[in-house]
C-alpha cells in the first residue's frame, strides 16, 4: 500500500498505480480533486484524512495582518500546475482584496526555482511571506525560514513544526493528529478492510502557533488580542 501526503502527491500516486491501496492526507477537498467520489463511502482503493488546509489560506493571511500592523505587500510561492495551489491562491487573492493587501505571486516550477526566487526577494518586493497550499513549497520550510531571517521578513506557515524551526507563526492542523488518524486507517487496511469501506476522516481542530523569539528579532510586539487566541507559544 501507499501512504501519501498532499493532494498533488496523491493524484500522482493514483495515476501511477492501478491496484495498490492508498491512504492519503489531503488538505484540499478530495471529492473536488477527484480522489474519491464521496467521503462516507469512497468505494475504490483510496481513503484517508482530509483537513481544510487550503480553506485556511485566507485565515492565515488575516492573522498575519493582525500580527504585523500596517502590512501592505505579502508574497506567496507556489507551483502553478498544482491543483491545491490553484485553489489556495484563489482564496489568498480574495482575502488580500478584503484586507487591502497586495498579494505578490511568485510561480516556481521546481525546488531550484523556489530557491532562486526566495533569494532574489528585495525589500521593495514584499513585507512578509504567507504559505499557499503547495506540497513542493511545504517540503522546503528551512529554505524559506533561513531566507526570511536574513531578509527580516515575517512568515506564516501551515504547521507548527515550522514555528519551532524559526517561522513567525502558523495556523493549521497538527502533524501528530494526522499521523495517528492515518495510522489507524493503514492498520485496518493491512488487516483486511477494503479502503473503499473506510470513510474519509475529517480533522477540524486547528492550532495557532507563534514564535516570540522570532517576533522579537523582527521588532514585532504581538498584540494581546492575537496572543489570546494562540495555542502554542515558542520562545
Amino acid at each position: 500500500m501507499i501512504f501519501s501526503l498532499a493532494t498533488s502527491v496523491t493524484l500522482a500516486a493514483k495515476r501511477a498505480t492501478a491496484s495498490v491501496p492508498i491512504v492519503f492526507y489531503a488538505g484540499t477537498d478530495p471529492v473536488a480533486a477527484g480522489l474519491v467520489p464521496n467521503f462516507q463511502k469512497p468505494g475504490g482503493r483510496l481513503t484517508g484524512i482530509h483537513t481544510q488546509n487550503t480553506d485556511l489560506t485566507g485565515k492565515r493571511l488575516q492573522l498575519l495582518c493582525e500580527i504585523v500592523p500596517g502590512l501592505r505587500r505579502v508574497v506567496a510561492f507556489y507551483k502553478p500546475g498544482n491543483y491545491a495551489s490553484q485553489q489556495s491562491v484563489k482564496q489568498a487573492r480574495q482575502a488580500a482584496q478584503r484586507l487591502k493587501v497586495e498579494l505578490v505571486e511568485r510561480r516556481v516550477a521546481s525546488v531550484e526555482q523556489l530557491r532562486i526566487a526566495v533569494r532574489a526577494l528585495k525589500p521593495t518586493d514584499a513585507e512578509a511571506i504567507v504559505y499557499v497550499s503547495d506540497s513542493m513549497v511545504s517540503s522546503q520550510p528551512d529554505l524559506i525560514i533561513d531566507a526570511a531571517r536574513e531578509k527580516k521578513l515575517p512568515t506564516m506557515f501551515q504547521f507548527s513544526d515550522s514555528v519551532r524551526s524559526g517561522a513567525l507563526a502558523s495556523y493549521g492542523v497538527s502533524y501528530y493528529d494526522l499521523g495517528r488518524l492515518s495510522a489507524k486507517q493503514v492498520q485496518r487496511i493491512l488487516t483486511g478492510t477494503a479502503p473503499g469501506d473506510l470513510p474519509v476522516e475529517q480533522v477540524d481542530r486547528f492550532r495557532f502557533a507563534v514564535n516570540l523569539a522570532t517576533a522579537e528579532s523582527l521588532g514585532l510586539s504581538i498584540p494581546a488580542s492575537v496572543m489570546a487566541r494562540v495555542d502554542e507559544v515558542v520562545r
